[in-house]
């Protein structure tokens, strides 16, 4: 492999996310073996002297186990009840096994909305940091119990990259059932299937090489692990799927990446060159959107090409509801998004000024927010 810039000599914060179908056997039951083996290789890069976040999946799986369920169940209730009786039994399971190796963990819940909120976002990152200051193994996990279908996150693929966005990650390693990102469906006798061993760029063909392959115990697939991919990158984040079971696998990753050898272990996702601040990583992705503003060909040029703002003169149409402050897409003629960005007016007050010159906006509203529908420093680029 020739040395690229992209990896770094040492990587010294690292968030790792363990699946439910790696954690557990079928039917739910934890596999503790694969579990004792993984927490030994995360005390071992403690010890090396770095920093560890573990993202875990598991409750509603070990709940499962616990309340005798051989599939997980469809209302969120059940699922709820699940999770309360699997987290606890999880966190113990970990916490007895890490003291065994003289370390200590702390059981962090997070939902979506604890980081839609940028007094709870900063509020996390100080606890999570002061955590790893004391010495402390943060064990996070989606909080299961309380989340309804409107704010969880889904799947802690997503809350891993999150995470490793917010705590400034170098590397995040996403252990799962499978050996990487194949080329083709893996569950279908195919011919000629290979795994995609480094990927430069989330490409439009790399999405569609994402398919649904899930177990009756995870909740996301291989698409939520590129999109997971994608909110690591564009942070700088270096990001590994890798095959759980596997054999010291997480000390052949670092070894893999710190020593330049071939990519041979899982899929590797090289970060971008160019990267989000960490602002501009929280509000494009822990943000929802609440709407789309089509625009035309000139002011998709302005964005795409020269860094611009997006004034209102640029404007062809508005959808959606939202409000001054919110996060909307923004969308060229052929229907792609190509930004996003936070609205310096309601989608009301932006109908009545588009298509308008800035300076005609006082006219029409008889008041003037900002020149700018979206401001640059506002606006983060998807294309």
């Amino acid at each position: 492999m020739a040395e690229s810039k992209k990896l770094k000599d040492r990587y010294n914060r690292i968030v790792i996310k363990i699946g439910s179908s790696t954690l557990t056997h079928n039917g739910g039951k934890l596999n503790l073996t694969l579990i004792d083996r993984l927490l030994r290789q995360i005390v071992d890069l403690k010890n090396q002297g770095r920093e560890i976040l573990l993202v875990t999946s598991g409750a509603i799986a070990a709940g499962m186990g616990e309340l005798n369920l051989s599939q997980k169940p469809q209302s969120i209730k059940k699922q709820q009840a699940a999770a309360a009786v699997g987290q606890g039994q999880l966190i113990g399971i970990y916490n007895k096994l890490l003291r065994e190796y003289g370390e200590k963990g702390a059981q962090v819940l997070l939902t979506a909305s604890d980081l839609e909120d940028r007094t709870r976002y900063l509020n996390a990152f100080n606890t999570l940091d002061t955590l790893l200051d004391y010495g402390i193994i943060p064990i996070i996990n989606e909080n299961d119990t309380v989340v309804t279908e409107e704010i969880q996150f889904g799947d802690n693929d997503t809350l891993s990259a999150r995470v490793a966005g917010l705590v400034e990650a170098e590397l995040l390693i996403n252990l799962t059932d499978i050996k990487g990102l194949y080329n083709q469906d893996p569950a279908r006798d195919c011919k000629d299937l290979k795994i995609i061993h480094r990927v430069d760029q989330i490409s439009t063909e790399i999405e569609k090489m994402a398919g649904s392959r899930g177990s009756d115990v995870s909740t996301g697939g291989m698409y939520t692990k590129i999109e997971a991919a994608r909110i690591a990158v564009e942070s700088g984040i270096t990001m590994i799927i890798g095959y759980g079971a596997q054999k010291n696998i997480l000390l052949d990753i670092i070894e893999m990446l710190e020593q330049k050898k071939d990519f041979s272990l899982g899929t590797t996702f090289l970060p971008a060159e160019e990267t989000l601040s960490k602002r501009k990583h929280w509000f494009c992705f822990n943000l929802e959107t609440q709407g789309e503003i089509l625009v035309d060909k000139g002011a998709a040029r302005a964005l795409l090409q020269r860094d611009k703002s997006l004034l209102p003169g640029g404007v062809l149409r508005v959808d959606g509801d939202f409000k001054r402050g919110d996060l909307v897409n923004i969308i060229n003629q052929e229907e792609a998004v190509i930004a996003k960005g936070l609205v310096n007016y309601s989608a009301d007050e932006v109908r009545k000024i588009k298509g308008s010159h800035s300076s005609e906006i006082n006219d029409i509203l008889n008041y003037v927010h900002q020149d700018e529908i979206i401001h640059k420093d506002n606006l983060v680029l998807l294309r």
